[in-house]
């Protein structure tokens, strides 16, 4: 097995899922960068790297990419062989490092605007790349991707709040949100759930809906085919964010998850239809 194929075996992620349905040749290359993208992260979470280590493993990466690394190992061949492939922007790449980097220490961002400038990097420049990879040809696919990312991501940062609390304190909901309904930091940080927490959530759901519908209405006709990884994707996570708001956003002591039957009633649903 190469380290890509390990590395996405092991994750068990919902993205890994939707790979499923891709021809092999595009899924090999695809696992190949959600590899990259998942060893990337890894490295910045990495609990038993002090930080200083966890940054240079990241520039070394940097590196590489932009200059030739002087000995590239398997892993590195492979990510280095699908940017020849494909043409990926090698800016791109570095973007998503960029992301990891930022989350080395604790960040704080004070409006929406600054949240989608991170996003941009951890999520918008990974559905660049994969629309490059799902082999899609119109232009209009490059603003599906960054908005479904978008969706996805903030989706992601409603399910983790408790786990990156307990990450150094990561905190991702905009400060102005937060004001908007008269809740602290302090108040996230004591896990304070109450009708100021639920009004916030349910906020930043209707955000996240709306995202979703916005990539679902600027979909490409002529590349509906190669993004239905995608597709499966934002009905996966679109369920999630629903489970969160049907549960009473209980994030702070529930890991919401989407079923493994459920996912296939989706999968199999986009397969046939």
């Amino acid at each position: 097995m190469s380290a890509a194929s390990d590395i996405t075996r092991r994750a068990k992620s919902n993205l890994a899922f939707a790979l499923n349905i891709l021809p092999k040749a595009r899924r090999d290359d695809m696992v190949v960068f959600y590899a990259f993208c998942r060893s990337m992260d890894d490295l910045a979470d990495a609990p038993g790297l002090p930080l200083e280590q966890r940054q240079v493993a990241l520039d070394a990466w940097k590196t590489g990419l932009r200059d030739g690394f002087a000995a590239p190992d398997e892993f590195q061949q492979s990510v280095l062989g699908l940017r020849e492939r494909h043409q990926l922007p090698t800016p791109l790449l570095l973007a998503i490092i960029d992301g990891c980097l930022m989350d080395l220490l604790p960040q704080r961002f004070q409006t929406w605007n600054d949240l989608t400038k991170y996003i941009w990097q951890v999520a918008g420049a990974v559905g660049l790349v994969s629309i490059r990879l799902f082999g899609c040809t119109e232009p209009a696919s490059e603003h599906y991707a960054v908005t479904l990312g978008q969706a996805l991501q903030l989706t992601n940062i409603l399910r983790d709040i408790n786990e990156d609390l307990a990450n150094d304190s990561r905190l991702y909901l905009p400060c102005e949100d937060l004001a908007r309904f008269d809740y602290t930091e302090a108040d996230l940080l004591g896990r304070v759930c109450d009708e100021r927490f639920l009004a916030l959530m349910a906020y930043e759901t209707e955000r996240a809906d709306g995202l979703f519908r916005e990539a679902a209405a600027c979909l490409p006709a002529a590349d509906r085919t190669a993004l239905l990884p995608a597709r499966i994707m934002a009905e996966i996570y679109q369920a999630l964010l629903h489970q969160m708001r049907d549960g009473g956003f209980r994030v702070f002591d529930t890991r919401y998850r989407v079923s493994t039957a459920r996912k296939l009633a989706i999968f199999s649903k986009h397969l046939l239809g």
